[in-house]
């Protein structure tokens, strides 16, 4: 039987990592890791004590929570306003809607520099094809090996090299005017 909270202890910040790294908030990070590791804790008895099986099951639990999250909050919009009936003339009610998917000034709220360079390497995350974003970040963030990728990811370990090269071409492509020379 697996030690679920040394699992916690061991993976817990490079997923939330990772997921912070793949565009989701910290809050909504730290929810989804809390989530993954109470579905992991309900499916204790039935897992092997496998390190590398259950770091897989892990990821793969928590890309989908996040998934089901971004897919759920396509959907909704945060209502700031409603009217009484009729106040445009038209018998119909009124109602401001504000998309939650969108930003609204948070990167802006921070200060200076980081600001912008957080804006830029989010900006050029989105720009990255979702099979090369997953195959960096679980690379460099989520610290995974490139075998456990490939079996996470159900392709060989040499597309995953070619994805985490070629991510990284594109991140140096888009982010070549952020790079120091002397």
């Amino acid at each position: 039987m697996i030690d679920i909270e040394e699992q916690y202890r061991r993976l817990a910040p490079m997923l939330t990592n990772w997921l912070v790294a793949s565009g989701s908030s910290y809050h909504e990070s730290c929810d989804i890791v809390q989530n993954t590791f109470l579905k992991l804790w309900k499916m204790r008895d039935d897992l092997q004590d496998d390190e590398n099986a259950v770091s897989g099951l892990v990821f793969t639990i928590a890309r989908n929570l996040r998934k089901n999250l971004v897919r759920d909050n396509s959907r909704l919009s945060f209502v700031g306003d409603i009217r009484d009936a009729d106040e445009n003339g038209d018998g119909a009610r009124a109602v401001e809607s504000i998309d939650i998917g969108s930003n609204d000034g948070r990167l802006e709220t921070e200060a200076g520099d980081t600001a912008h360079l957080r804006r830029r390497l989010v900006e050029a995350f989105g720009r990255l094809p979702p099979v090369l974003r997953e195959a960096y970040t679980l690379f460099q963030v989520a610290e995974m090996s490139v075998r456990d990728i490939a079996a996470q990811t159900g392709v060989s370990e040499n597309l995953v090299k070619v994805r985490i090269f070629r991510a990284k071409e594109k991140l140096r492509e888009i982010l070549v005017d952020l790079r120091v020379t002397l």
